[in-house]
């Protein structure tokens, strides 16, 4: 125990002060006691916890409040499948939101990532393992930003299979997230690398649809990989929901699928699939309504192809190093939840860093077409081990940027297992 005391301090004892001194002096202490008190008490303590004004502009959201009010809901002709015709989207919405007064604040950047796989395990024996780390790699991106995530394994519509099987997926995602502005659907084998860069939302007021791609390939080429449907934004609205249901018509559940495969591959020079629908409705309907709306971005990666990328992986690793070195505040150690603070600050150092190919930025979205991580049946033009090396460094390149706020890294991109201590201030 610590004892504290002073030379020149001594305890008076009751010998020496007469008692008529002692009463006054205590009944003296005790008003003063009162008085503060009372006095503090009056005050507002801005820390209680019934203090929160509700009508803040971001509150949290009211998770067990629905009314008794009839929406959409409980229209029994209403429903998820793409055979269920839907109108008045619109409305229907704004409905929702006044009546879910708590999700209303900031609806219109709200995003929902939806992504999936296959019901049945993977023939790879590498397959399932991969699965979970992109899995786990999106989770990380929406804990960090506060998205919310919908991971689906299953067919919501049989005769929509393989990469046909996300426009039902999306579509139920609108109809069961009414507080999402923007659907954001990422294939399987999609991993963020960089995990502070945030979607530009404001440049896309004046669209509902944006996916990668280079615009001269598609409009000019004819070309079916101008573009990838492995990464795109849906903003949640009739149009999208009207555009959905053409997608679909062209797809197998639908009556006209030959007629469209015949079309698709005199016009692209392929078979018929998603990307080559969506390429024919970029490419065709692009003076149309559809077109007015649709948009192929070409200012970063919202989907990039692992070939150009991964090689420039450990380059990227050590510029954005420098910049630490000589930024002190991007040193500096922080929770996790306000991580979106340092990549703001981060962005002065970044301006001459380029975007896409050739940049030293931390590319947005690493896309690994081709490798089919879960079936094994990769493109001739790659190898097996190839793919999974690749995966290896992008899914830890990823988590290097996630790991740094629990203190640790991966000190060698190819190996997913080791991880050291990072000592302070690092890399100072």
């Amino acid at each position: 125990m610590v004892i504290f005391s002073h030379a020149n301090w001594r305890k008076p004892t009751i010998r020496t002060l007469d008692r008529p001194s002692i009463f006054l002096a205590g009944a003296l202490s005790a008003l003063l006691i009162l008085w503060t008190f009372f006095f503090f008490s009056t005050l507002e303590n801005p820390y209680k916890p019934d203090t929160c004004k509700c009508n803040q502009p971001d509150p949290a959201f009211n998770l067990q409040f629905d009314p008794p009010v009839s929406t959409f809901y409980d229209d029994p002709y209403f429903g998820y499948t793409v055979d269920k015709t839907i109108t008045n989207w619109d409305q229907k919405r704004r409905t929702w939101l006044k009546l879910h007064p708590s999700f209303e604040p900031k609806s219109h950047d709200r995003v929902l990532i939806v992504t999936g796989s296959r019901s049945t395990p993977c023939k790879s024996p590498t397959g399932d393992h991969f699965l979970l780390r992109f899995y786990r790699n999106k989770v990380d991106y929406c804990r960090i930003h506060d998205y919310d995530i919908f991971y689906n394994n299953v067919l919501l519509d049989p005769k929509m299979p393989s990469c046909w099987a996300k426009i039902p997926t999306v579509r139920a995602a609108m109809v069961a997230h009414p507080e999402a502005e923007w659907i954001w659907w990422l294939d399987e084998d999609a991993a963020f690398t960089d995990m502070e860069f945030k979607i530009p939302f404001h440049r896309y007021k004046d669209y509902n649809f944006i996916v990668h791609g280079w615009p001269k390939e598609v409009y000019e080429k004819k070309s079916w990989l101008g573009l990838n449907a492995g990464s795109f934004l849906i903003r949640n609205c009739q149009w999208s929901l009207d555009f959905l249901d053409k997608w679909a018509d062209m797809g197998p559940r639908s009556s006209n699928f030959d007629k469209w495969a015949r079309v698709l591959l005199d016009e692209f020079k392929h078979e018929s699939d998603d990307q080559t629908a969506l390429g024919y409705l970029l490419l065709k309907e692009h003076q149309q309504w559809f077109g007015k709306k649709m948009l192929i971005e070409t200012g970063y990666y919202l989907e990039g192809y692992w070939v150009a990328i991964v090689d420039t992986l450990n380059n990227i690793t050590e510029r954005y190093l420098e910049i630490e070195t000589t930024a002190g505040m991007l040193r500096r150690r922080h929770a996790e939840k306000v991580s979106e603070r340092y990549g703001v600050l981060r962005e002065p150092s970044l301006k001459d860093a380029g975007n896409e190919f050739g940049s030293w930025r931390r590319p947005f979205v690493t896309h690994f077409a081709g490798c089919q991580p879960c079936n094994g049946k990769h493109n001739p033009l790659f190898t097996g081990k190839g793919c999974r090396n690749a995966m290896n460094m992008a899914l830890n390149f990823a988590d290097n940027q996630v790991l740094r706020n629990y203190g640790f890294v991966h000190r060698n991109l190819s190996d997913p297992s080791v991880v050291s201590p990072l000592p302070f201030d690092y890399p100072a």
